[in-house]
């Protein structure tokens, strides 16, 4: 005899259960590309379903600011592109705000997410209600899952801070290799220098 499967709980953004929704903490990563009813933007992680709120002036600034910078001096064979999901693993597949990717994992209109092997570098832009992820779960998984390069940047009494991580060799881990105030200048993974401020002002 089969068991009707308890749908997920609305969420406090508003969206509720569909009723061919699994039970929270059972979902699968490929639920993501077939279930109906789902809003345009949602990740999963440990099996729960997450639905982003709206993004602030800053948040949407902050990821035009990085696309655009990163874009004018990632090297030839990679890509940038934002909002895109990384499958991490059967019950992990967030979205990530700002990825650099191998320009040929890119090439196929219809690619909805993407693998750890395919990722340089992810950068999340925290909001009011990402920070516990941003700052803890998701680097985790990033690192777990052998992403090279993690970037964090946050909105801090009025000035933008980007907080720069890679693995320790020795645990794989993320271990802080820098924080910027205001600009971030780095040389790996490939030489950069974006404007932060410029989220906090018009062009």
């Amino acid at each position: 005899m089969t068991t009707p499967e308890t749908p997920a709980p609305g969420d406090r953004n508003g969206h509720e259960p569909h009723a061919a929704w699994p039970a929270t903490g059972s979902w699968r990563a490929e639920d993501l590309d077939r279930l109906p009813g789902l809003p345009r933007r949602v990740e999963l992680l440990d099996g729960a379903p997450s639905f982003p709120g709206p993004r602030s002036l800053f948040h949407t600034r902050a990821l035009r600011r990085l696309e655009t910078s990163l874009l004018g001096a990632v090297p030839a064979g990679w890509d940038v592109l934002r909002g895109m999901s990384v499958r991490l693993g059967p019950r992990d597949r967030p979205e990530v705000d700002v990825l650099v990717v191998r320009a040929e994992a890119a090439e196929r209109p219809d690619v909805t997410f993407f693998t750890p092997e395919d990722v340089l570098l992810a950068v999340e832009v925290v909001s009011p209600d990402s920070r516990g992820r941003d700052r803890g779960v998701k680097p985790r998984k990033y690192a777990e899952a052998g992403i090279r390069h993690f970037w964090r940047v946050e909105r801090e009494d009025d000035r933008v801070v980007a907080y720069v991580h890679a693995p320790d060799p020795a645990t794989g881990s993320y271990v802080p290799t820098g924080v910027h105030h205001e600009r971030l200048k780095v040389d790996v993974p490939f030489p950069v220098d974006i404007d932060l401020g410029a989220a906090l002002r018009r062009r």
